[in-house]
């Protein structure tokens, strides 16, 4: 045990003069704790000017191969923003389940220029997903039952009587209410959070277009596709295109073209 001891030790101070002599520093504390605080508070605008890009001359050397060495400090950076997310009020399942998801994206990421993409889209993510949480805890409770009912069920068919029975409120005061609150239809609402869900499933999965339309319940593909183009200014075939991150030469065209496309697990399919 003091052999171990004594070889960190020299480890250590092997460090820190490597360090010295090619000005390796890490970032400052107070720069990182005002960059958790920010996430952790909903701060978009504060994130971004906080944000800095992975840098070599300021990162520790976790690996000798520079896409390794990249893939685990963003890794770490996933880790702690789980947790400053958690600390705001985010639920731990669904930081939990976001981190699983950065972290395999992370994983299949073939280029350091595809990490410091993902850095940067993640940031963003956890940063505006905190300021929703934020204006959403400032909801009555009926509106914040309601949007929390929306977001577990939007893979079934969403009524406002059910929506009326889990907020115990009538449909006539709930709609009334949710437009008032929210600033848009209780519809309006559920039509955006699909088209939500539905953009990180062309971004991070190689989900059909037709499987992604029949898990978030839409009435037809043509529906779905006539409804993301009006949301977003793309189709969903062109919005994969231009968001979904092309791994070296391994892509040589999509999925659906390709016939190689997932499909959701069985558990999830209706």
């Amino acid at each position: 045990m003091d052999m171990e001891k004594k070889d960190i030790e020299k480890k250590l101070t092997h460090q820190a003069f490597i360090n010295r002599e090619l000005n390796i520093s890490h970032l400052s504390y107070e720069r990182e704790n005002a960059f958790f605080q920010a996430i952790r508070d909903g701060e978009p605008e504060t994130v971004k000017q906080l944000y800095k890009p992975f840098d070599g001359a300021d990162m520790g050397l976790l690996s000798e191969d520079p896409l390794r060495n990249l893939q685990y400090h963003l890794i770490i950076t996933v880790a702690l923003l789980t947790r400053a997310c958690i600390e705001g009020g985010m639920g731990m399942e669904a930081a939990y389940n976001l981190s699983d998801i950065y972290i395999r994206s992370i994983d299949k990421c073939h280029s350091t220029e595809e990490v410091q993409m993902l850095h940067r889209e993640l940031v963003s993510d956890y940063a505006q997903r905190m300021q929703l949480l934020h204006k959403t805890n400032r909801y009555p409770r009926a509106v914040t039952v309601c949007m929390d009912y929306i977001y577990d069920n939007l893979h079934t068919r969403l009524t406002l009587d059910a929506l009326s029975a889990a907020t115990g409120l009538s449909p006539s005061y709930l709609s009334r209410l949710f437009k008032r609150e929210v600033g848009m239809t209780i519809s309006e609402y559920i039509s955006k959070m699909r088209i939500d869900a539905a953009e990180n499933m062309l971004r991070y999965s190689d989900y059909s277009c037709l499987a992604i339309s029949d898990y978030l319940c839409f009435s037809s593909e043509s529906h779905f596709i006539q409804v993301f183009r009006r949301r977003t200014g793309l189709t969903p075939r062109r919005y994969r295109e231009q968001y979904f991150r092309v791994r070296g030469s391994e892509r040589t065209g999509s999925a659906e073209e390709n016939g190689t496309a997932e499909q959701p697990p069985e558990a999830l399919q209706k």
